[in-house]
């Protein structure tokens, strides 16, 4: 197998996909040690052309396929898509569109959450993939042979996948189901690391809003120099070394040594006198200002077997429907819908509300039941109480 490694034959492989409605894409990357992802290999595939192309290839330049990922003429089929997506933003600075992500598609098609791409190829194409090769060194240089083909063989069946779920959404209607899921997955917002706001990511376990304030400047500092230095979080200061110097708020460097997290040299190296600095950063912070943090909802003892109701009627609803419950509400919809008087929620709009959240508000008003008819869960309307009297 021939893999690209040249400019010139990047741009006419490119020339001929960008012929067809759509581009099957997938990549091999690195990132154990390194902030940003390393791409190491780029598989491309389409009706009846396919080829790998070596991004780490002395003199390569990688803008005819960044070209090609921002071509609207052709839809680039994934499969998992965010990691990849990430990389092609990082690196070309586009988001694919319009994109197409299998694993998402499956689940509209009632293939199951998350079904993995080797259990997919195999319902729809019959093929049985080896994935022994997965875990390789891909920025090693040169490939094997077997690396190779295993790369070259995830976009091939990838093609015939995305056939077979395109012609069932089509004959379904679901196509537009996908809209939603696709909008995310083609919004820079879902790619994009602000300092300010990596605090998010963690469970921030502190106590009070000064402790807050404190792990906010901690985790924009550790953010900044990972990037800077493109190396893990973890490398610069692990999770549970934030929430310890968070919790207390060491003001002077010699106080680093008494934290049981931190190694007895600590505050003898560079990085702890910008460690204090946060740190005092964070106590000058004016708790008032500080972002809201997400709460989860808090369901009240009364409402906990309606929210139990609700996941019965969701799992029935999926069911019937041949859908992956979580497409259609997740854990946070089902607790607001039965705690709120007016949820704003996914589940409530659009094709969900006719699948599920309108049944979902009748059986919140008593005007639904929950029945078993020849051992399926089914819903029973009802007469409603005012109705009754």
């Amino acid at each position: 197998m021939n893999v690209i490694t040249k400019t010139s034959d990047l741009a006419t492989l490119c020339a001929r996909l960008a012929r067809h409605p759509y581009v099957a894409v997938d990549t091999e990357f690195m990132r154990e040690t390194t902030f940003w992802p390393k791409l190491c290999l780029i598989q491309l595939a389409g009706p009846d052309d396919a080829a790998c192309v070596d991004p780490l290839a002395a003199g390569l330049d990688l803008a005819p396929f960044y070209a090609l990922m921002a071509d609207r003429g052709v839809v680039k089929v994934f499969h998992a898509a965010r990691q990849d997506v990430e990389i092609v933003y990082v690196q070309g600075k586009i988001i694919p569109h319009p994109l197409f992500d299998t694993q998402v598609a499956a689940m509209v098609c009632g293939f199951g959450e998350s079904i993995s791409y080797v259990n997919l190829v195999k319902q729809l194409t019959n093929v049985d993939i080896d994935k022994t090769s997965r875990f390789t060194d891909w920025a090693r240089r040169p490939l094997s042979q077997r690396q190779l083909d295993y790369a070259l063989g995830d976009v091939t069946h990838l093609c015939q996948v995305y056939l077979k779920l395109q012609t069932e959404l089509e004959t379904t209607d679901r196509a537009h189901w996908l809209e939603q899921e696709m909008a995310v997955l083609e919004d820079p917002r879902s790619y994009e690391t602000k300092p300010e706001d990596s605090w998010r990511r963690l469970k921030a376990k502190v106590r009070g809003r000064k402790g807050l304030a404190v792990l906010i400047e901690l985790a924009a500092w550790r953010e900044k120099a990972a990037q800077s230095q493109d190396v893990p979080r973890n490398r610069i200061l692990r999770d549970e070394q934030l929430y310890d110097i968070a919790n207390h708020m060491p003001t002077e460097i010699e106080q680093l040594s008494e934290m049981r997290t931190l190694s007895s040299g600590f505050a003898k190296s560079g990085r702890a006198r910008e460690i204090i600095d946060c740190v005092n950063a964070g106590l000058k912070r004016d708790t008032k200002l500080l972002p809201a943090q997400e709460q989860g909802v808090v369901v009240p003892p009364d409402k906990v077997a309606l929210v139990e109701l609700l996941r019965v009627l969701l799992k029935a609803a999926a069911a019937r429907n041949r859908v992956a419950p979580r497409l259609i509400a997740d854990t946070e919809d089902i607790e607001r819908i039965a705690t709120e008087k007016a949820p704003d929620v996914a589940a409530l709009k659009g094709w969900r509300r006719d699948l599920f959240g309108e049944d979902a508000l009748r059986l919140k008003a008593g005007e639904l039941a929950i029945s078993v008819e020849n051992g399926q869960v089914v819903a029973v309307p009802i007469a409603s109480p005012s109705a009754m009297r």
